[in-house]
């Protein structure tokens, strides 16, 4: 059993599945709902927990009787919480998200870190103790940043991984820390062109680009290749890529780059073929996945 800290944003998911997006001033009833806890390294963290490992989550959660909501989820799955706001008495941050029927394409509303922007506590040396990896989504900026430095200066540097869905505002100061960057195709650095090319520049090892069904483009060191997704029937496309980090953190643990990137890839594939950003958890523990 591997141990993963996960930094960055935690939320309360509201989830849709309805035949089309409403336009304005219409109202529609929706096939299905989900209310789950959610947020980048959230999903990644339970992905990682799915696969038999510990997790820990960091971010700001705060006291509000919806708080009590995500904690509950996040318990059944053993997941440990870090809290850095834990007297903050505002809800969580509130996302909701419609998933069309037909094509599993997702329409996101959330808010989410705004305001609660927290300081790294004091002492980071026992979040770090007897951790294996470390992932990163760039929502709660600072703290990432001092876990990084943390992690990247102890005597057995730790994997840090970099979930880097779009450009956010301090990523300048935390990706020339990171091991591994997986940047979904829309992630730009300021004034690139060439993304893979200006994180290889930053010293980065290990670097991918995720384009949703299509293929996976990765460098690691000098080796640049790709990577096909696996083919499903696409369900639900929401949280996918969170769980393609979980699953990455999982096996980059026990593989080579490019192998743990195409293992992961089937995990995400497998997370769509299903409603919601869970339900794919209790097929992989079947014969046969």
């Amino acid at each position: 059993m591997a141990a993963g800290l996960f930094v960055g944003l935690i939320t309360l998911d509201c989830i849709y599945r309805v035949d089309h997006v409403p336009s304005s001033d219409e109202k529609i009833v929706a096939a299905d709902s989900l209310l789950v806890a959610g947020g980048p390294a959230t999903n990644a963290a339970i992905a990682f927990a799915a696969l038999g490992n510990r997790a820990t989550v960091v971010g700001s959660l705060g006291q509000h009787p919806l708080a009590a909501l995500i904690r509950a989820e996040l318990a059944t799955y053993s997941i440990d919480v870090v809290d850095l706001t834990p007297d903050l008495q505002a809800p969580p941050p509130l996302s909701t998200i419609l998933v069309t029927a037909a094509t599993g394409d997702r329409a996101v509303v959330s808010r989410n870190a705004v305001g609660r922007q927290a300081a790294p506590p004091p002492d980071l040396a026992p979040l770090l103790k007897a951790i294996d990896i470390v992932l990163i989504d760039g929502h709660q900026m600072a703290v990432g940043e001092a876990i990084a430095r943390q992690a990247q200066a102890q005597a057995q540097a730790l994997p840090i991984v970099i979930d880097a869905g779009s450009w956010k505002p301090g990523f300048e100061t935390v990706l020339p820390l990171a091991t591994s960057v997986i940047t979904a195709a829309k992630f730009h650095l300021p004034h690139q062109s060439d993304t893979p090319a200006a994180l290889s520049d930053l010293g980065i090892a290990e670097i991918a680009v995720t384009h949703g069904p299509r293929p996976i483009h990765y460098r690691h060191h000098d080796t640049a290749g790709t990577l096909p997704v696996p083919p499903v029937a696409v369900q639900d496309t929401l949280g996918a890529g969170d769980i393609f980090h979980g699953a990455f953190c999982h096996y980059r643990l026990q593989f080579p780059f490019a192998k743990a990137l195409a293992l992961a890839a089937q995990i995400a594939a497998q997370s769509c073929r299903h409603f919601g950003p869970r339900t794919w958890i209790d097929p992989i523990q079947k014969p046969g996945f």
